[in-house]
């Protein structure tokens, strides 16, 4: 299957892990060889009720069952995709109250870019220094980190980047700019959050030149910061909300949120503004539903910062050098990348799935399914501390 595997389905990287999978179920994956593997990682922070919950489970076979795509996004009433939309509404502040449902997060920061020009009149947008918003040609225009980006330029013009935190550069958004897209907490950069009301002071400069402000909850939305989305945490509301990944329990989504009135314009001037086939998919916006009644029924949002502090408590080592992020958006950062080499590697043989982030070498990823026992944190925690005294004796000068 390996064999197979590295010869018939491309690969994105020189070294893919390679684990091969027989099932999951909650917080654990199997492989084929029957061996478990403590799950710190969610896939990516995809999985945000964990491995097959029986709801979801049970949302998709019921809703397979009665029918799956029957017309182009945006034609037909379907239940899953109406009841999805309502409920995220209820659950947002004014003025977002309507969704566009698409296929992935790259696909929706694509719409948001849209939509900030047609809203505006204008073409300028600005992202931040070491952002990443996604892999297609658009949204990899506003990633800012330039090994990623330079073979495959040109991208889009009218792209200019700012420091994130950095208020001096706030006026570098001007009568000229469309929109200022930021992930609420960046996360390829290693998990930086914003500080002293950083989001506020973005919101009011847009505010003040016409711009709108898009805030990328991919990775941080549906509870993962302690809060359905991470911008709650910072008493802001974004113009135009983006999300996806951890959306629907592991199903691929996305979609961005403004209001009626804005989302309005891509129906007109010209008809069919923004057009997917599968966005909506009735399956997957039944996993969609499902995933979010579940986080606004349960206590699975709060808990998350209690789990935090389990994690903080826990993760003491003179290696370790501090942990960044929010709830269960963490990144333990070490002295040397090599260290974090060996963590990934050697965790997957000891059972514990961590990985890498995108642009900080020295960081390793903590973003567990929101479902993770305190008993199943103390346990990958004590593994984690294991491998860091196992590289110690291993590297004593």
């Amino acid at each position: 299957m390996k064999k197979d595997f590295l010869k018939y389905q491309a690969q994105t990287g020189p070294a893919p892990l390679s684990i091969e999978v027989s099932h999951a179920k909650g917080t654990y994956v199997y492989d084929v060889s029957h061996k478990k593997y403590l799950d710190f990682v969610a896939g990516v922070s995809a999985n945000t009720l964990g491995h097959s919950h029986p709801k979801i489970v049970e949302a998709v076979q019921k809703q397979a069952a009665s029918y799956m795509h029957v017309m182009v996004y945006g034609e037909y009433i379907q239940k899953p995709a109406v009841e999805f939309s309502k409920l995220l509404a209820k659950s947002l502040p004014g003025p977002l109250e309507t969704t566009y449902l698409v296929n992935s997060g790259t696909e929706a920061i694509e719409g948001a870019m849209k939509l900030a020009k047609r809203a505006t009149g204008r073409s300028g947008l600005i992202a931040a220094k070491h952002a990443y918003h996604g892999n297609t040609q658009g949204s990899m225009s506003l990633m800012g980190f330039e090994p990623r980006k330079q073979a495959y330029r040109p991208l889009l013009p009218g792209i200019s980047f700012i420091e994130y935190n950095n208020e001096n550069d706030l006026y570098n958004i001007t009568e000229d700019t469309a929109g200022v897209l930021l992930e609420t907490i960046q996360g390829g950069a290693g998990f930086i959050e914003p500080k002293n009301g950083y989001l506020k002071k973005v919101k009011a400069r847009c505010e003040e030149v016409g711009a709108l402000l898009i805030l990328d909850e991919i990775q941080p939305g549906f509870g993962r910061t302690g809060k359905l989305f991470g911008f709650m945490n910072y008493q802001v509301v974004p113009d135009i909300l983006v999300m996806g990944k951890g959306m629907a329990g592991g199903m691929p989504v996305g979609a961005f949120t403004a209001s009626h009135d804005m989302m309005a314009l891509l129906k007109e001037s010209p008809k069919m503004g923004h057009i997917t086939t599968f966005g909506g998919h009735p399956v997957i916006a039944a996993a969609a539903l499902a995933t979010l009644q579940e986080l606004t029924s349960s206590n699975l949002i709060p808990q998350t910062l209690e789990k935090e502090k389990l994690f903080r408590s826990l993760l003491v080592h003179p290696l370790i050098k501090g942990i960044r992020g929010k709830g269960l958006m963490l990144a333990i950062i070490l002295e040397d990348p090599e260290i974090v080499n060996f963590l990934v590697l050697e965790g997957m043989k000891k059972g514990l799935l961590l990985f890498w982030l995108l642009f900080e070498p020295k960081a390793v990823r903590i973003t567990p399914p929101l479902t993770i026992s305190n008993e199943e944190i103390e346990e990958g925690c004590t593994a984690i501390l294991e491998l860091l005294e196992e590289w110690n004796s291993q590297n004593v000068n």
